[in-house]
């Protein structure tokens, strides 16, 4: 099938570069000519395990090329994907500008009927007034499809490639049977593949995004908690995982969630129950727990120094909102970074892939190091924000040797409170009590 990829951002390049590895011809559409050419040579601009192999392999066999020209991106594609960014305006509505040019694009450029696919996370009823734009500008047919995207970044090629379900909205049934189509080769596992009307596929994936949002704010309020009573929050999440109806996942304490999707999908969400005239309080108190958790670590430094901040050199480990990717949008080390920046810290800085985003969003306010280790010379703390595998066995005397003061605050519960103990380390964990070495 011939399939064009309007956006070749984080979801749109995994979905055209996956659908190419099956057999499709897919054109990635991009405004950014540096990106596109990039591209075009084989390299990935993001990190993302597997990904550039499959866009080496798939330029390679001819099924797969990008273009900045609209004209030959739509007119190419059967299926038009629309994975497009849909940013928050300051009232937490998601600006759909961006998605608006791109329909009147292809209302302009169609040189026959396609089958448009929103990938982009949107508000309910967004497909029907799209294909209503395109239809009082356009003379072939243009049907909408909503396919939300369930990428988790870090795996986000094997999630394309084996997806726990495929949602298709429409209201048009030969064209959610195209895309049923196209995803079936994905699907062997029996995976569902389930195709609903339009706005409900636009709203499952704001409620998704929410409820998993919402378990990681539920136990960083539980861990809180633990914190006042001296409690560890590892014995209650063994109560609460244990039970099947809970489950395991999204039930790890930690300084708040980051990323492209979890801050903006849940203030968007709201913002349609408020459209709606339906109590958001529910929603919105995710969101504020998620703010005030990001200050948490910053506090408990500013705690620890009685305040008495400016000077001190802090170790930051983990910038990257999650492992396995070297996005910082909306990171949690961010608000920890900024506010010690503020409180004239000095910050030296470690990350096994996020290292340059951090050093063109702060230049030389902050200090890099490609070495882990180095990052600690002369520390008067060291905090872990995320928690990449590296992290997890360090060599804890090289630690111990380098830091200035062996005080380290572990933001992702990653060590064990007796080999902190046995190495002589001050650590503070979130809902767990404090290793205090003796005197």
């Amino acid at each position: 099938m011939k399939v064009s990829i309007v956006g070749t951002g984080y979801v749109g390049l995994v979905t055209g570069v996956c659908l190419a590895d099956t057999g499709n011809h897919v054109v990635g559409l991009d405004v950014d000519a540096e990106k596109v050419e990039r591209l075009s040579a084989g390299h990935c601009p993001i990190f993302e395990p597997g990904l550039e192999e499959l866009i080496t392999a798939n330029l390679r066999a001819g099924r797969l090329r990008f273009t900045t020209d609209p004209a030959e991106a739509i007119r190419h594609g059967e299926v038009l994907f629309l994975a497009i960014g849909t940013p928050p305006l300051p009232d937490g509505k998601p600006n759909l500008a961006y998605l608006e040019q791109a329909a009147d694009s292809i209302a302009e450029l169609a040189d026959g009927p396609k089958v448009a696919v929103i990938k982009s996370t949107v508000p309910v009823g967004t497909g029907e007034k799209m294909e209503k734009r395109i239809a009082a500008k356009c003379k072939h047919a243009v049907p909408f499809v909503s396919n939300p995207e369930f990428l988790k970044e870090g795996t986000a090629v094997d999630d394309f490639q084996r997806p726990d379900r495929v949602v298709i909205g429409a209201e048009d049934a030969a064209a959610a049977e195209v895309i049923r189509e196209l995803h079936l080769p994905f699907v062997r596992n029996q995976a569902p593949i389930i195709v609903c009307r339009r706005a409900a596929a636009e709203l499952i994936k704001y409620a998704a995004n929410t409820a998993l949002a919402m378990r990681i704010s539920y136990i960083n309020a539980i861990a809180n908690l633990c914190d006042r009573f001296g409690i560890d929050v590892n014995d209650v999440r063994a109560g609460l995982m244990t039970d099947a109806r809970i489950g395991r996942r999204f039930l790890y304490p930690g300084p708040g969630y980051g990323g492209s999707c979890f801050p903006k999908d849940v203030q968007a969400l709201a913002h349609t129950f408020q459209e709606a005239g339906v109590d958001a309080s529910l929603i919105e108190a995710v969101h504020q727990v998620n703010v005030r958790q990001r200050r948490l670590l910053f506090d408990r430094l500013r705690t620890r120094f009685d305040g008495a901040l400016r000077g001190k050199r802090v170790a930051v480990w983990g910038i990257a909102f999650k492992p396995q990717t070297d996005d910082i949008r909306e990171a949690p080390a961010l608000t920890l970074i900024e506010l010690l920046l503020e409180a004239g810290a000095e910050v030296h800085a470690h990350d096994p892939e996020a290292l340059e985003n951090l050093r063109t969003q702060y230049g030389d306010r902050v200090h890099y190091h490609e070495v882990a280790y180095e990052a600690l010379d002369g520390a008067d703390a060291l905090v872990l924000v995320t928690e990449w595998n590296e992290f997890r066995s360090p060599n804890f005397e090289e630690m111990r040797r380098r830091l200035r003061q062996p005080i380290i605050f572990d933001g992702r519960n990653v060590y064990a409170s007796e080999t902190m103990a046995r190495h002589g380390f001050e650590c503070h964990y979130i809902g767990r009590p404090s290793v205090i070495p003796k005197a």
